[in-house]
């Protein structure tokens, strides 16, 4: 800009407030004079401060006339609002940008917000937002909630997206027009804390425009371990119980603007995520407060809950909706137990109880319709869990200490009566380092007594922790874990300790290097509320260890041990590992008849790899085998040596093997030595787009293509069952036509012997899988296998399209359901379909419950095209066609047009469809047959005997 800095307006002031902040002041200044826009002025306010901050600013103003103005607040305020709004008035720009002292602007944050706000004509311009964790070794970095800024976007009202309103609630990464805060009144809140969740709302309210951009604009710069607690940010001071009453004034000011402006569906979003996150910080305080804070906690906190809409419990968490429900009744006794689940999200905290076949958190308040609601966790699947497979609450009563022995007992709760009362009970107490770097041995201590004590097991145990011997220094603190031992298998569970009262004085320890450098261990609480102990040293030691630590010896020693952990680090990390593979392994001699299985990613033992490897050991062929397995090595054959996918050994074997035998893709940055024969059976047909018929494949580089098209190229035979096959998937994968192999599915040889005998025998063999699984002879059994479905969270849980109780109740007499949900999907079922409707998705191999099933409900899957050879009725239940099919990566044709059976969009329409089984049965026949002929010509039942033929035959033995 030209002229005189004090006649013409700056484009933006950055307003910067300051409290005992004299340090990082500097900082924050002058990433704000350094930004790419060169109209911009700073406006620093300090709220009275009591170190140097004021002659910091005063400085700062003097080195930079016009461009930095110092102010002082008369008093402190105790909080932002009051600086940030002096500042507003003390601003001269066009547009306004708030700045904490302790934070820094993205050089390019002004320039980007100012081009948006005078290109859309916005009130208010907000960017993406970065938490810096200033004190991370590993310069950790998270985006704050990125999804909102995916893209540049203008509204015309926030109630065009909630999601901003409700979760973006920062003042600090936006930019105001400044005429639009003096017209509308905009001023923070004074002498209340979080004062960005009301101005936030009242401006995204007022604004007549609002735009989003992509970029970075502001670096919240977080101190995890600040040295001195005063200097904790508010947000971080939830054991303050003023904090929280703060919090909910806060939330009650917003609620009453939103109710002016008649805002329902912004109110009815806030509620949710006020259940989901607000209320869930300070949920997880409570088993660290006294009875006096949690007394007033509630008295905040269950009148506001009574103004949340009932409906929002629905979309939150189920442990959170169960927590505020639990508050809001003021039962202690459920919710701390219920708290111990928030902290440590995979605890079964609760005894449980099974109701009318569902499963609740506890047996009160259950005459309640919205306790009934909230409280039903049926869909958590703890039921369906065997104990070795759940992580149990473990309650500490007791805590004594004599000398160097500490006496310790507690109460295991036993969900359901998942440890049933004629048990054998053993367990077992660990003390093993928290640093995994530095875990060179744990040390375990027998339990005494193991006894079942009502519904719960009641356990004691002495320790003589003179026993442990901690290094000294990296190994400073030691957690405890119990192993529980139920008719011969184990759980571990961790000792709660509710409250840090019964943490007692410290117990002498000898570490291995020397007492100088720690002589005592004393019990402490975690974070996640679990008893630990931490190695404290004596005053002199104290001492001795702060000036060794300091020092240039204890920074020696600190690097030496930074640098073996990065070491190591490298030596395991995955691309150490391809270069072994590439530079060590492939140099190997290769094992001509060392031949290395996999499916599904080796979560499997499964598939056409499955179905070769056994035709070859059928025909007793000379060849070793190597299977890959991902997960655990249960249900993998005996037979065969088992590899863990990406261990070394498994690179060893793909690099020395002559065969790879799979159905997905091994290691995509693993080169396929020329020796070695890759035959890639693959998975399915296609109905949905591949490879490089997908639009996100053709939007991707050319670069990006190449090394796709190489991993793809590893193929030496392809594995084809029909020529549709050829137009989609080898098209799609650009295969060359030496490249494919017309012999069908090896997994589908047993789906063409068993409709043969059928057909030959007249009666359907059911097998022991029927006796297995429990079934009733006079049953029908129904299959139903949908396909995968990216949605659901970290567990990838899938909801039924349909309600399986609905089910059970309407068709339980006639039919049994069998769900296998996609591998990477997992679905839960309640007690009250037990023996009705059978989750059968940890069943590795999916054929033999295809010959099983008398009918087969499905959706898109791949399935469908093995299932047609036996020709037994289809349905396709398609509830979400247009979402999945149109506004997904497109199909290769028209499921609607050539489905070998009713195409069915809703429940009622399948139950239907079912109530008249035997017509659809007839109804479809021709359907199915041209179905069949179009996509399984090429599977005649000899298909693992064509490969072993044409490739293994010379092994057979002499």
């Amino acid at each position: 800009m030209k002229g005189d800095p004090q006649q013409v307006p700056p484009d933006v002031s950055v307003v910067v407030i300051v409290y005992n902040d004299e340090h990082r002041l500097p900082t924050a200044v002058r990433s704000a004079l350094e930004q790419t826009l060169r109209g911009v002025e700073v406006v620093v306010v300090d709220d009275r401060s009591t170190d140097g901050s004021y002659e910091v600013a005063r400085r700062l103003a003097e080195e930079h006339p016009g461009r930095v103005r110092a102010c002082r607040l008369p008093e402190n305020s105790g909080g932002c609002g009051a600086p940030r709004n002096h500042g507003i008035e003390q601003a001269r720009g066009t547009y306004v940008v708030f700045l904490d002292s302790d934070d820094v602007l993205e050089r390019n944050a002004c320039r980007n917000m100012l081009e948006a706000a005078e290109t859309t004509g916005a009130d208010l311009v907000s960017g993406l937002c970065v938490r810096v964790h200033v004190d991370s070794r590993t310069g950790k970095e998270a985006k704050w909630y990125p999804w909102l800024y995916e893209r540049t976007r203008t509204l015309e009202s926030v109630s065009d997206l909630p999601d901003l309103l409700v979760f973006d609630t920062l003042s600090t990464n936006k930019c105001y027009r400044r005429r639009f805060l003096l017209d509308e009144g905009l001023r923070f809140p004074v002498g209340i804390h979080y004062e960005d969740l009301l101005f936030s709302a009242q401006a995204y309210v007022a604004a007549r425009r609002i735009t989003l951009i992509p970029n970075r604009v502001y670096d919240w710069r977080v101190v995890d371990r600040p040295a001195d607690t005063a200097v904790r940010s508010i947000s971080n001071r939830r054991d303050e119980i003023a904090n929280f009453a703060h919090r909910m004034e806060i939330h009650r000011r917003v609620d009453a603007l939103l109710a002016e402006r008649g805002l329902d569906g912004l109110k009815f979003a806030k509620d949710v995520k006020f259940l989901k996150h607000d209320l869930v910080l300070h949920l997880r305080e409570l088993p660290f407060r006294d009875a006096v804070y949690r007394r007033e906690f509630a008295a905040l906190a269950r009148p506001y809950l009574d103004s949340v809409d009932p409906a929002a419990y629905d979309e939150a968490e189920p442990i959170h909706a169960v927590c505020a429900y639990l508050l809001r009744q003021g039962d202690w006794d459920n919710l701390l137990p219920a708290v111990d689940t928030l902290l440590n999200r995979d605890k079964i905290s609760a005894p449980l109880v099974e109701h009318d076949g569902r499963v609740y958190w506890c047996a009160e308040h259950l005459g309640d319709a919205l306790g009934r609601h909230v409280l039903d966790v049926t869909r958590l699947g703890y039921h369906a869990k065997p104990v070795e497979r759940m992580f149990l609450r473990n309650a500490l009563t007791g805590y004594a200490q004599s000398g160097s022995t500490v006496r310790l007992a507690g109460l295991i709760t036993s969900p359901l009566g998942v440890v049933p009362p004629g048990a054998r009970l053993s367990g077992e107490l660990e003390f093993y380092a928290r640093r995994r770097g530095v875990r060179l041995k744990t040390f375990r201590f027998p339990v005494a007594e193991v006894r079942h004590e009502g519904a719960a097991i009641a356990w004691a145990a002495s320790a003589d922790l003179a026993k442990v011997r901690p290094l000294g220094v990296v190994d400073a603190v030691w957690d405890v874990r119990l192993h529980l031992g139920v008719d011969g298998v184990r759980t571990t569970t961790r000792l709660t300790a509710a409250v840090p009262e019964g943490a007692a004085g410290p117990l002498p320890v000898r570490p291995r290097l020397t007492r100088l450098v720690a002589d005592r261990i004393e019990p402490v609480v975690s974070v996640r509320g679990h008893l630990s102990f931490r190695l404290v040293p004596g005053k002199k030691a104290e001492e001795l260890l702060r000036r060794g630590v300091r020092g240039p010896a204890g920074r020696a020693a600190r690097d030496g041990y930074r640098r073996a952990r990065r070491a190591r680090e490298r030596l395991t990390s995955g691309a150490a590992k391809i270069r072994v593979y590439h530079e060590v392994f492939s140099r190997l001699p290769v094992r001509k008849r060392l031949v290395v299985f996999e499916s599904h990613l080796g979560r499997q033992y499964s598939d056409s790899p499955r179905a070769v490897y056994e035709e070859m050991r059928r025909q007793g062929l000379d060849f070793e085998a190597v299977w890959s397995y991902a997960g655990s090595p249960e249900g993998f054959p005996a037979d065969a040596t088992l590899v863990r996918r990406w261990s070394l050994p498994y690179l060893r074997a793909l690099a020395r093997a002559g065969f790879w035998i799979d159905n997905q893709s091994y290691p995509l940055k693993l080169t396929k030595r020329p020796e070695t024969t890759y035959l890639q059976t693959w998975h399915g047909s296609a109905l949905k787009r591949m490879g490089f018929d997908e639009p996100e494949w053709k939007l991707r580089s050319r670069a990006a293509q190449e090394t796709q098209q190489r991993v793809l190229d590893r193929f030496d035979r392809f594995l084809i069952r029909s020529e549709h096959d050829v137009r989609t998937l080898a098209r799609a994968f650009r295969l060359k036509e030496r490249t494919l192999l017309r012999v069908g599915y090896p997994r589908n040889d047993a789906l063409v012997a068993a409709r043969r005998s059928e057909e030959t025998s007249g009666r359907r063999e059911r097998g022991p899988l029927a006796a297995e699984l429990g079934i009733p002879d006079d049953r029908t059994v129904l299959l139903y296998a949908p396909t995968f479905r990216g949605r659901g969270g970290r567990r990838r849980r899938f909801e039924l399209p349909f309600d399986p109780e609905r089910f059970a109740d309407a068709f339980g007499d006639r039919f049994v359901l069998l769900v296998r949900s996609h591998y990477l999907n997992h679905v839960v079922l309640p007690p009250s379909v037990c023996g009705r409707v059978i989750d059968v998705t940890d069943h590795h191999d999916m054929t033999p419950l295809l010959a099983l099933a008398d009918a087969l409900i499905t959706d898109y899957s791949s399935v469908m095209f093995d299932y047609a050879l036996l020709d037994r009725p289809m349905f396709f239940l398609v509830h979400d066609y247009e979402e999945y099919v149109r506004a997904g990566r497109g199909t290769y044709f028209d499921l609607l047009e050539r489905a070998p059976g009713p195409v069915l969009r809703t429940e009622d329409e399948l139950y239907a469809a079912l109530d008249a089984f035997q017509e659809q049965a007839v109804k479809y026949a021709a359907a199915r047959e041209r179905f069949t002929a179009a996509f399984g010509e090429y599977d005649k039942g000899t298909a693992a005997r064509d490969v072993v033929e044409q490739f293994f035959a010379e092994w057979r033995r002499a």
